[in-house]
């Protein structure tokens, strides 16, 4: 999973092996190994940051890309809802609503 990720993210970045190479300090060879799957970084947290994405997307543990910012965006989100009577929501029906969109969210992601 690992190398079919830091391709695509190479390709959505529009950045060649080379200069991700050089951004991280790193020779092309050892990211091309790591792109094709003949050795694996020792330092996948680097990664992540580099791309701006969790080390479980990189190692195939999620589909969510970046989940502290899905989880920021989602907490915004819930900030602005409401019942249906016009007063703050119980906690409990937030923790189901965040847990629903969490779900749905991954399927999404799983579809495409």
């Amino acid at each position: 999973m690992l190398p079919e990720r830091l391709k695509t993210l190479r390709l959505e970045a529009k950045l060649t092996q080379n200069e991700i190479a050089k951004k991280l300090q790193i020779s092309k060879m050892t990211y091309s190994y790591w792109e094709n799957g003949k050795r694996n970084p020792k330092n996948v947290q680097q990664i992540a940051d580099f791309f701006n994405v969790s080390t479980d997307y990189l190692l195939g543990n999620t589909d969510i890309k970046n989940q502290k910012q899905f989880d920021e965006d989602l907490e915004k989100s819930l900030d602005t809802f409401k019942s249906f009577d016009g007063k703050p929501m119980y906690d409990e029906d937030r923790e189901k609503i965040r847990e629903f969109l969490r779900k749905r969210m991954e399927d999404r992601l799983k579809d495409n």
